[in-house]
């Protein structure tokens, strides 16, 4: 199992997926060594503060601002989190995603109560952001 695969199955909660689309980052092989190498970009999944810390060095975007702005828009992030249908120009065209994971918590209820679920952020090339959220094991962003 992938490190990506144990983090989309809830398997890693401290840690966060980041998907970085070749054309948002300047050296998309300098990453190669940290991450999985996907078609058109690269995934890394590191614990918490470095992966803000990635992230904020890849895109010049501090993650938690982006994830704020993204929430306000709600999209279908492909369950990969590695992309999604833009709800703004209807294209799978995603820049980067930014995504975390929350363990089951029975105390707030509704989806929390079912299981890990996997907050992702997706950032498309049209300019738009939007969010989506799942339980993992069901693997529903998709």
């Amino acid at each position: 199992m992938t490190d990506s695969e144990a983090f989309l199955d809830g398997e890693r909660p401290t840690d966060v997926h980041i998907f970085l689309h070749e054309d948002a980052v300047s050296n998309v092989e300098a990453l190669a060594d940290h991450g999985t190498r996907t078609e058109d970009g690269i995934v890394l999944v590191l614990d918490g503060e470095r992966a803000r810390d990635v992230f904020r060095s890849a895109t010049g975007i501090d993650p938690m601002v982006f994830a704020k702005e993204a929430m306000g828009t709600e999209g279908r992030v492909h369950a990969d989190c590695a992309g999604g249908i833009c709800p703004a120009c209807g294209e799978d065209e995603a820049r980067f995603v930014f995504a975390f994971a929350e363990e089951q918590n029975d105390e707030v209820g509704g989806l929390y109560a079912e299981g890990t679920v996997i907050h992702a952020y997706v950032s498309c090339a049209c300019g738009e952001a939007y969010s989506g959220k799942w339980v993992a094991a069901e693997r529903s962003g998709a």
